[in-house]
Order: C-alpha cells, then structure tokens, then sequence
C-alpha cells in the first residue's frame, strides 16, 4: 500500500480496532457509577416499555443503546488525551495545529501531576472553553490534572513519538526549569 502517508500524526493509526491515543482518566467515583448505572437502567427500561408498547424486540434498543453508553462514560471520565483529532484537556479539544508543546509537572508533595500545552503565538483556547484555575507550577495556558497513580510519562513520550505530529514538544516543568521529557 504505498499510497498510505507514514508521517506520524498526520492519519489516524487503528490498532486491533481502535484508535490509537493516549488517555490518562480521573479516579471512578460514586457520581461516575451512579450515573452510568442510572443510564443502564434507564436504557433497559426504554426497552421494556418500547417491546411492550410497539411489540418490538427490547434487544435492538440495548444494543443500539450500548456505543453511545460507552462513548458518554469515557468522555466523561477523560481528563487528558490526543489522538488524531487533537489533544483534549477535559472537555476542551485543541487542533494540533495549535499545540506546540506538552507541558508536565509533578508539583512536590502533590498527589496528581499536571499536564498542559502550549499554544502556537496567535492561536487561542476555542470559544467558550474554561481553562482551569493557574496553578503556580504549571507554565501552560491550559492544563489538567491527573492522579499520579494514573500518569505514565515514558507512555505519554513514546505514544506521542508515534502517533503525534512531528512539532509536538513534550518537556517536564519542575522548580529548577524545564528540560526535555524522554
């Protein structure tokens, strides 16, 4: 196949029937399993009334239901990811085009490490999108920040080397400077 373009984070990158990514997720709380039960349940029950009311197999409602179950609960446990789209912080997804670099810190004595990135000059976080608060320890604009138990810096470094765009930076920000992740 020689018309497939191999420059790393130009295509998306399928792998056993997903999408290639990192993803680093917050902890499963109560509020997550609550809430994914409650769409379970509400799915099921949607399927019983419509089987009785309609005289439609209930299945077909579960089984249509279940890709948008799955895609609700993982966007709502993402704190951090990039994969062909772009790189997501929470809720707000940035191009690659405005990415330059990827900003990690692990402030000392802190249970969560930060991950951020740099914009390109002239670029600007997406309309209507709430960075969080600044954090003295992160230098980005735009930052996350995950449970350490949960962050994999050498994974973050060799995914990004595959699968990221070649301008993408990834650098550590500790209180003596920053300096080259990898």
């Amino acid at each position: 196949m020689s018309h497939i373009n191999r420059t790393p984070g130009t295509q998306p990158t399928r792998r056993g029937g997903r999408w290639e990514r990192y993803r680093v997720a917050h902890p499963f709380s109560a509020q997550d399993q609550a809430g994914l039960w409650g769409l379970i349940l509400g799915v099921v029950a949607l399927a019983v009334l419509l089987g009785w009311a309609l005289d439609m197999k209930g299945g077909v409602v579960i089984v249509a239901a279940v890709p948008f179950i799955i895609t609700w609960f993982e966007k709502r446990r993402t704190a951090f990811q990039f994969d062909a789209a772009g790189a997501r912080f929470g809720h707000v997804l940035l191009p690659w085009t405005d990415v330059t670099q990827f900003v990690v810190a692990t402030p000392p004595n802190d249970r969560h490490a930060l991950i951020g990135a740099r914009l390109r000059p002239g670029a600007t976080l997406p309309a209507g999108a709430v960075g969080p608060s600044q954090n003295p320890a992160m230098p980005a604009p735009i930052h996350v920040a995950v449970p350490r138990t949960k962050f994999d810096l050498a994974k973050m470094v060799r995914k990004a080397r595959k699968y990221a765009p070649p301008h993408i930076e990834i650098v550590v920000a500790d209180p003596s400077g920053e300096r080259a992740a990898g």
